[in-house]
């Protein structure tokens, strides 16, 4: 009878088999696990499983409405997480071994490593009556927070029994479903809200990422409501007999201000009207100055080893890494390289016993290439640097994983910005163990008259850490400016008397707060239990914060691609959905959602549970009740507007010349007063759920047009991209809101000829070698419109200005027609998915159009036991680049890679049947739905059916009645028509 070890990671499986081999055995490596006689140890790549409310229960996104809402399952259901299924179905088939009759959990110690092995535990039970069956194997838990040999044994010695596991096994599934209910039911009620008066408005809100949206966004309400005012600061240069210094004038009885009404804009050295500030520098200027001094030596130690959440602010700051950027660095150097430890922990310190392995990671980088790295390794070993100290080792500030350092492998072949990143970690690890930097502080007080003016000098006189460092630590700390702290002063003889050579007033004006930057609101969300009152509250949220370091980053890339906020060089900026949101919670008051509070209620409780003091039932009955009460606020609010500080327009109504303002919904004509019920001009702030900046809105009343835009979602939620124009309705009397596609065919359809003469080609069409010009929402052949020299269009090429949410810029699009392929481009979105993903856009010859051309894969194929790869290569290109075999000849290998890849054609098993009425319009025979959906679209097109006064709606002929079921559809229920009638 055998054990098996369920480890998180590949990494930490292998480890374990290294840590049991002399006490255990030898183990034999086979394809998804290792094995001796006593022993099966295998891994997950983190989650294999993810929770779903069961199907009946799922509410598809098409019936996002009140009716439907609150979704409170009565039990979830487990689901493989695509990706990782194989990986899932690997362990899965070894737990229901027969012969493995008792279980480890090896994954991390915290309850993440919890849930990943509950989860799969339980999908390996199996589904029955609502309930998961148990496996009816025991199960041990191995609790480790050091990855040593001797540690590793040594757990394996002390077993946790799975009674002593079941509060925290709680308490992860309690978090794992609340996070859920909320995340589902806040964002379906808040999207059913907006979407009230027709569309389709996504409104994403959850635990973590709306009080990190909340943050942003009451900065920027901060700057906003900021008013600049004048001061005056007072610098003087003062002549000693060494040589000159300057020096800052101070009120030295000035105390800082407190309350709730203190002005924060009050300093000791400012001065805040200009006659008293040149009144002080008139009597000071050419007057004898007493000087008196203190100096004392100061240390400074170096900063701590890296969590991802530190060295994610430290890339940002010094080479502008986005938090995800920064994330994938980290696990690249992880993962592959095989060059840093585990990059998703949340801990700065290393185990107690790890003293021998930072040693030899000293030893390896001494000994490396790595020549402005070794010589400070060598440093620290020669001088025996490498000592014991709780700053670094200490086990109470080890959670599931310990800090980011080097490991014992030396990495070759990094890109420049791996290089970046390995670099910082490494001089940060190197650094802790030196000595502190040695610092003479002077404060310098020159008095004049009864005027004090503060002079600071700190000079470096020994480096220690800086060292590491070289120039750019000796730049942080000189910093030198005018009376500020990092000047080297000169020296002053005691009694010394110093004139005063000048003294001048500087005017300059208070400013708002700075924007968040990447790194700043990740501190923000690190700190944010500092800003909850409730002292409980506050004690269980001190070491977590608003999400995990695993999380932060994805939170923030969430926010930025909901269009809740948006980059700006290194700024983040908060969009009008943010304040939209943030107006919409606070009016329907369930501000619960937008506060840090929430997490550290959820984060007392959960503690509370895994202590045992409360039940995991009770935790999920109050997270029910808030769900409740928060799709019950949203649905019963009865009331046409929201509260809120809303803007008014400087462009008048383009009906009546009134007042145009904006309220929750709308801007809409208030009346040449501003209050009244104006002429019944409106337009809708977020059409097909894009919501307008102020500017934006600006822009489109006094233009009466703009865009191309991105970010509209047509009602079943696809993305799509669109100019927006006002039009005087002449039915209504009044002016419309309306979406123009660009349809580059309505000027064929009304005889308008396209003038390209003050338009600069960007090269040569190919299909028909004409000239390709910007036009609409489109670059198009010139040959593909109606022009003067020709009326009649004899092209069709076309591409997108944005696809797929991707701005493809006219330089991208020159070397496209230039090369045949742009450079790859990273803000593809997938309509499918909704990820991100980057792909290079190339001419396809053979389809006769642009398309997607994915870069080669950066890993290896995979090798089957044979020794064959498991798949083929991504990519044409990466075939051609691939070495060889050993054992095969190199010109068998090169032909092979270059035989094209037969179209993978639709049969009668792989396609669909269409409908007698459908076939009598795109013809017989099994076809695929994209198939379909073409040739339909090539069916409406070729017999003009698309209605001329709205493109978005299309005009049933005789054949296409019996298909539509109606005279007219729009474009977005095509795709629903087309299902009904495949089989």
């Amino acid at each position: 009878m055998k054990t098996l070890v369920i480890a998180e990671k590949p990494s930490v499986a292998q480890d374990i088999v290294r840590a049991l081999t002399p006490v255990a055995g030898k183990f034999d490596k086979h394809d998804d696990h290792f094995e001796n006689d006593k022993y099966v140890v295998t891994s997950a790549v983190g989650h294999l499983v993810e929770i779903a409310a069961p199907e009946e229960f799922d509410v598809k996104r098409g019936k996002w409405s009140f009716a439907h809402l609150p979704v409170l399952p009565p039990y979830f259901e487990l689901k493989p997480i695509d990706k990782t299924k194989s990986r899932l179905s690997a362990v899965v088939r070894l737990v229901k071994r027969k012969d493995v009759t008792r279980l480890i959990n090896a994954c991390d110690a915290g309850r993440e490593g919890e849930l990943i092995f509950r989860l799969i535990e339980q999908y390996a039970g199996g589904l029955k009556n609502g309930s998961y069956q148990t496996l009816g194997k025991p199960v041990q838990r191995l609790w480790l927070q050091s990855m040593t040999p001797a540690a590793i044994r040594d757990g394996f010695e002390h077993l946790r029994t799975n009674e002593q596991m079941l509060g925290l096994a709680d308490a992860a599934r309690s978090r794992s479903e609340a996070d859920w209910m909320v995340g589902i039911n806040g964002t379906r009620a808040m999207t059913a809200f907006n979407s009230r008066d027709g569309g389709f408005f996504l409104t994403t809100v959850g635990r973590v990422q709306t009080p990190t949206l909340s943050i942003v966004v009451e900065r920027e309400e901060k700057i906003r409501a900021h008013r600049s005012r004048d001061y005056w600061e007072i610098h003087a240069a003062f002549q000693a007999e060494a040589g000159e210094y300057s020096g800052k004038w101070f009120d030295p009885n000035f105390k800082k201000p407190t309350g709730d009404d203190a002005d924060a804009e009050l300093r000791a050295d400012r001065v805040w009207s200009q006659q008293e500030a040149q009144a002080i520098a008139d009597a000071a200027r050419g007057k004898p100055a007493t000087v008196k001094e203190e100096s004392k030596p100061t240390t400074q130690a170096s900063g701590l080893l890296y969590d991802l959440t530190s060295l994610q602010r430290e890339a940002n700051g010094r080479f502008g890494f986005s938090a995800k950027t920064t994330l994938q660095l980290a696990q690249s150097l992880y993962e592959r390289h095989k060059a840093l430890t585990y990059p998703r922990t949340d801990s700065r310190a290393l185990p107690e016993d790890y003293l021998p392995t930072v040693k030899e990671t000293f030893q390896m980088l001494a000994s490396s290439g790595m020549k402005h790295l070794a010589p400070h390794a060598q440093t620290a070993l020669n001088n025996n640097y490498i000592r014991p100290s709780k700053r670094v080792f200490d086990n109470s500030k080890v959670s599931d994983h310990f800090a980011i350092i080097p490991t014992l492998q030396a990495p070759s072949g990094l890109s420049d910005a791996e290089q970046k990143l390995y670099d910082l970690v490494v001089r940060r690890f190197l650094a802790v163990f030196f000595p502190s930097a040695e610092f003479t502080v002077t404060t310098r007080i020159s008095s004049v008259l009864n005027h004090h003016f503060k002079t600071e000098g700190k000079v470096l006189v020994k480096p220690g850490w800086m060292a590491v460092y070289g120039k750019e630590a000796a730049e942080d700390v000189t910093d030198a400016k005018e009376g500020d702290k990092g000047q080297n002063l000169v020296p002053v003889r005691e009694g010394e008397t110093v004139r005063t050579e000048s003294v001048e007033p500087k005017g300059l004006k208070t400013k708002p707060p700075a924007r968040y930057s990447e790194a700043t609101l990740l501190g923000a969300m690190e700190g944010a239990g500092k800003l909850v009152d409730d002292d409980e509250l506050r004690e269980a949220m001190q070491e977590k914060g608003l999400g995990t370091p695993a999380t932060r980053a994805a939170i923030i890339e969430g926010l930025l691609t909901e269009k809740y906020m948006l980059r700006e060089g290194r700024e983040i900026i908060p969009t009008a959905k943010a304040f939209q949101l943030m107006t919409l919670l606070r009016g329907l008051q369930v501000e619960e959602l937008s506060k840090a509070e929430l997490t550290g209620e959820w984060e007392y409780k959960l503690s509370q549970m895994e202590q045992g003091k409360l039940s995991r039932a009770a935790f999920m009955g109050e997270i029910a009740a808030m769900t409740e009460r928060m799709v019950k606020k949203a649905k019963e609010y009865d009331r046409d507007t929201i509260p809120g500080n809303y803007a008014t327009l400087s462009t008048p109504c383009p009906n009546c010349g009134g007042v145009v303002k904006e309220n929750y919904r709308r801007y809409t004509c208030t009346g040449a007063n501003g209050s009244s019920e104006g002429c019944g001009f409106s337009f809708g702030k977020s059409p097909a759920g894009r919501t307008f900046e102020p500017e934006e809105a600006e822009q489109l009343l006094r233009d009466k047009k703009i865009g191309p835009l991105d970010g509209f979602r047509s009602k079943a939620g696809w993305p799509f991209v669109a100019e927006i124009v006002i039009k005087f309705n002449e039915e209504e009397k009044n002016w419309k809101l309306e979406f123009d596609f660009g349809d580059d065919k309505k000027g064929e359809e009304s005889g308008e000829l396209v003038d390209f003469s003050g338009s600069e080609s960007l090269g040569k069409c190919p299909k028909c070698g004409g000239a390709v010009h910007e036009h609409g929402s489109n670059y198009v052949c010139e040959k593909s419109v109606p022009t003067l020299a020709q009326p009649t269009p004899t092209c069709d090429f076309k591409s997108g200005k944005i696809i797929l949410q991707q701005p493809v810029a006219r330089e991208q699009m020159s070397k496209l027609l230039e090369t045949g392929k742009t450079d790859l481009l990273d803000k593809f979105v997938s309509m499918r998915t909704r990820r991100a993903f980057k792909a290079f856009l190339a001419w396809d010859k053979e389809a006769g159009k642009v398309n997607f051309e994915f870069a080669p894969s950066k890993f290896p194929p995979r090798k089957t036991a044979a020794g064959a790869p498991t798949r083929a290569a991504p990519a044409k290109k990466a075939a051609a680049k691939t070495a060889p075999a050993k054992k095969a000849p190199a010109a068998k290998k090169v032909a092979a890679a270059k035989t094209p890849k037969a179209p993978r054609k639709t049969t009668a098993a792989s396609g669909k049947q269409p409908s007698a009425a459908l076939a009598a319009v795109i013809g017989e025979g099994a076809m695929s739905r994209p198939e379909v959906v073409k040739k339909l679209w090539d069916y409406i097109k070729a017999n003009n059916l698309q209605d001329t006064a709205d493109k978005r709606r299309v005009n049933a002929d005789a054949k296409l009645r019996p298909v539509f079921g109606k005279d007219q559809v729009t474009m977005f229920e095509i795709a629903g028509i087309v299902g009904q009638h495949l089989s």
